[in-house]
């Protein structure tokens, strides 16, 4: 986890009603991507490199991405 990093520029997904509980995502400089919850834009962020996201983002694309 980690502060706000300068210079983010979030985004949520276009599904999430401005009343919803959502997570936002930047991406950062080097390919790494930044998650944070959109109801506490102050709290931690969580930072994943660029291979751990595409895992991410394939097993969820899958159906793969489940727990064990």
């Amino acid at each position: 986890m980690t502060d706000n990093p300068a210079g983010a520029r979030w985004f949520k997904s276009s599904h999430s009603g401005p009343d919803r509980e959502c997570v936002e995502v930047a991406h950062l400089a080097g390919g790494s991507v930044a998650v944070r919850d959109s109801k506490n834009r102050s709290g931690s962020v969580l930072v994943f490199g660029p291979d751990v996201w595409d895992a991410f983002l394939n097993g969820a694309q899958q159906g793969t991405a489940v727990r064990p």
